[in-house]
């Protein structure tokens, strides 16, 4: 009898003292949780998309993949088997599983090992938004206390919300309908009740239970569950063994890029940097960009054609680098060092690395990156190679196989559409850009900056500055028109020799063909881009007349050299600044600034920005029926059409009409006639070559689109005296329009104040009727030429003295 009120009075004192020390524990801990509360506005990570004007992919910043559900969107056959694998009591219990935690406790006692958390779903949610994970008994006390705090303060429908939205499921997925998308590429109301078994095994070990990491692991795991599921009555044993029976599925099916535009993705990511700081990558913002997948798309292939057809002009320069056999090296240990070689070299735009493992007199056998062999034949893909020797010379026809490759050598080919070896190739040196616009509005279509971004993350089409050349000379001339130089003056395309530059070498410019061509009537000297011509055109213009005129355009004169080598493009500026020059001559002499991003939504799908450009609009201040259809444009976004900003105007719009009139000229007849392929009236361009050449471009447009490409190497090196604009960067720009230019639109109306008059070819001055060695020009109707008479003597240097 004293010995059993011993020992009550001893399990009395025990559980005072437990109580005691529980009790103060909770006065130490307690003040230190953080408030359930917050729970309710936390803020799920979630990455930042970037799409094109049309929804698609265009990239994506921030490691975790989450899209939230609501609890009623969830289905009751994914809740059943997330209860059964986690916590079937989660309706019922208050946070804390009693009996699970002392049943956890006993295994662990008895064993020393942890074999069941004992966790519920509301300790879990506790663990995963407000505490470490780090394994401490006052870390699981913590997460006690705070899971009976949060069963206080959220329903249950909440929590479950929290632990559904939060929890990692392996390959960069947070959340189950993030999971579904990943896995099985469907939301999580389209899966099958296997597949809902599948995730929800998932959380006990993400990186071992997922279904593309360990599939049977996973099966073994969502079985057990489909088994549990039964046991526990949410489905019948016919329900279980169907679903056991099913195999397992899953297929990577994350989000996948679908327009590759790495150089604008970067674009945006800065942008988004700056104004929202590192919340750009977890706060789910989703950016629509001005971009067109097609577009977009067309304006990458062009460029990465252009580049590979100028650089087989100018020969192949040998292997990569050579891996020849070692001595003492067996043939396992050499092809074990090859495949490693290739598994470290990336495939970039298409171009396959892969190793010459043997050679004969009818070819060569190759190891490619994924592990196969090939073969490339001598006759047919190798003996009409010809080697690099400089930017202006290749090597003869090589005569043997040995003229080219060695074992060991590490090369490049590429594969036909039907996966088969097409050829031996190389990645070109050369760079290129590529960006286009709506001339309406400066929105950026489509917009490429370089061979690849894995080479280079140096984005030419917006930082690379270089010298225009001759793609500058239409707003010479545009400058010209407005001050009385008329596109039939006579200008005299002769030697002039300068020495009035900063340097204190004297100048003596030439045309690209070397020659002189006397008298030249302005159109014909834009069209055939004589420099001489153009020099004495800025002459009599005046220097500062133009640098106002030019930055009145929009143009950055900061630096411009004061000297007459402006008249040849030789202040440096970027493809995008060049294009949106043009814009001006295309849309009728207004100005708009490029822009990328149309609207931001935040992770809720509200609008929380919106573009707001200036756009072309003639008749923004009118009222009438049209005016409505007058303001749609497409894919631009405008809060109301009483809000668009008109862009101003800065080209007199019958310059803009008779530089295009010119432009067109340039590619029926002159430098760039090999667009003349696209069999259209309705575009106009300039081609542009610096010297050396290290630049080439070309620029142009029809009322709906202006483009603008440029070639060149990052270093300055010469592209090769027989490269121009018209050569290394028109056959881009060709490639591109080809593929996205709507259909051929009327010309635009002439506008008031031109007039249009027969002229003497010759002479430049006006004659009555049809006289031969007549045509048509245009004029300003305060700029008319004289009237040609009969006893006009042929045009000599007397005639042009005031022309210079």
């Amino acid at each position: 009898m004293v010995l059993t009120r011993t020992l009550i009075a001893s399990f009395i004192i025990a559980g005072c003292a437990a109580l005691w020390w529980l009790a103060g524990l909770y006065l130490y801990l307690s003040p230190n949780l953080p408030d359930a509360d917050t729970l309710r506005d936390v803020k799920l990570q979630t990455p930042m998309k970037v799409m094109s004007s049309d929804g698609q992919l265009i990239g994506q910043f921030g490691e975790q993949k989450r899209t939230p559900l609501q609890f009623e969107q969830i289905p009751k056959g994914f809740i059943n088997a997330l209860l059964a694998a986690e916590d079937d009591q989660f309706f019922e219990h208050g946070g804390v599983d009693v009996l699970g935690l002392a049943r956890a406790v006993s295994e662990l006692i008895a064993t020393g090992q942890k074999r069941s958390g004992g966790s519920t779903l509301t300790m879990q949610v506790a663990r995963n938004y407000a505490l470490s994970l780090e394994q401490t008994f006052l870390r699981k006390f913590n997460e006690i206390l705070l899971a009976l705090e949060v069963e206080r303060v959220l329903t249950k429908a909440e929590i479950f919300e929290l632990y559904v939205n939060r929890i990692f499921l392996g390959h960069r997925s947070y959340g189950f309908e993030a999971a579904a998308q990943t896995y099985y590429g469907k939301p999580l109301s389209e899966l099958s009740l296997h597949q809902h078994a599948m995730l929800a095994g998932i959380p006990k070990a993400p990186s071992r239970n997922n279904p593309l990491s360990n599939p049977e692991r996973a099966k073994i795991r969502r079985d057990w569950i489909l088994g549990r599921m039964a046991s526990l009555e949410m489905i019948d044993e016919n329900t279980r063994d169907a679903s056991r029976s099913e195999p397992v599925v899953a297929a990577y099916s994350g989000l996948r890029v679908e327009v590759e535009a790495d150089y604008v993705a970067e674009i945006v990511r800065k942008e988004m940097l700056d104004r929202f700081g590192n919340g750009a990558y977890n706060d789910g913002y989703v950016v629509y960009t001005t971009v067109d997948g097609k577009a977009q798309l067309a304006a990458r292939q062009a460029l990465v054609n252009g580049l590979r057809t100028y650089d087989k002009r100018h020969g192949w320069r040998g292997p990569e680098r050579q891996l020849p056999p070692l001595e003492g090296e067996s043939q396992l240990e050499l092809e074990e060092r090859w495949q490693q070689a290739l598994d470290e070299m990336p495939i970039i735009v298409d171009l396959t690395p892969a190793i010459v493992t043997t050679i004969d007199a009818t070819g060569a056998t190759i190891l490619s990156k994924s592990g196969d062999r090939h073969r490339l034949s001598w006759q047919g893909d190798l003996d009409s190679i010809r080697r690099y020797r400089t930017e202006n010379l290749t090597s003869p026809a090589p005569s043997s196989i040995e003229d080219l490759l060695a074992v060991g050598d590490l090369i490049r080919i590429e594969f036909d559409s039907e996966k088969q070896i097409s050829s031996l190739a190389q990645i070109p040196r050369a760079q290129a850009a590529l960006v286009a616009l709506n001339p309406n509005d400066g929105a950026i279509r489509a917009l490429v900056g370089g061979m690849g971004f894995e080479l280079s993350k140096f984005n030419r089409a917006t930082q690379a500055r270089r010298q225009p050349g001759s793609n500058f000379k239409a707003f010479l001339y545009a400058a010209a028109l407005e001050h009385g130089i008329t596109p039939a003056t006579l200008i005299n395309d002769a030697p002039i020799v300068l020495d009035n530059l900063s340097s204190d070498e004297i100048w003596r410019p030439e045309n690209d063909s070397g020659r002189f061509y006397g008298p030249t009537r302005l159109r014909n000297a834009l069209t055939y881009s004589r420099n001489l011509v153009s020099i004495r055109v800025l002459q009599r213009l005046g220097l500062n007349r133009f640098i106002d005129y030019v930055e009145n355009l929009g143009f950055d004169t900061e630096g411009m050299a004061r000297n007459l080598t402006l008249a040849l493009g030789t202040h440096a500026y970027t493809p995008l600044d060049i294009a949106a020059g043009y814009a001006i001559v295309a849309n009728g002499g207004f100005r708009v600034e490029p822009y990328l991003i149309a609207r931001i939504e935040d992770a809720t799908g509200k609008v929380i920005y919106r573009a707001d450009p200036w756009v072309v609009c003639s008749i923004c201040g009118e009222e009438s029926p049209e005016k409505e259809e007058a303001l749609r444009m497409e894919d631009i976004l405008q809060p109301v059409a009483e809000d668009i900003r008109k862009a101003p105007q800065v080209m007199d719009p019958r310059a803009s009409y008779l530089m295009s009139s010119m432009l067109r000229d340039v590619i029926k007849r002159g430098t760039g006639r090999r667009a003349r392929v696209l069999e259209r009236n309705d575009i106009a361009g300039k081609t542009g070559t610096t010297n050396g050449p290290r630049d080439a471009w070309f620029s142009g447009f029809n009322p709906d689109l202006v483009t603008t490409s440029w070639v060149g190497f990052d270093d300055y090196s010469l592209l090769g005296k027989r490269e121009f604009g018209g050569t290394a960067a028109l056959p881009i720009w060709i490639d591109f329009m080809r593929e996205v230019l709507p259909k051929e639109q009327s010309l635009p109306d002439m506008p008031s104040g031109v007039v249009r008059l027969r002229i003497d070819r010759k002479t430049g001055r006006r004659v009555t009727g049809t006289p031969e060695g007549s045509a048509y020009e245009y004029f300003f109707e305060e700029f008319l030429p004289a009237q040609k008479s009969d006893g006009d003597a042929p045009v000599g240097t007397d005639e042009l003295d005031g022309l210079f």
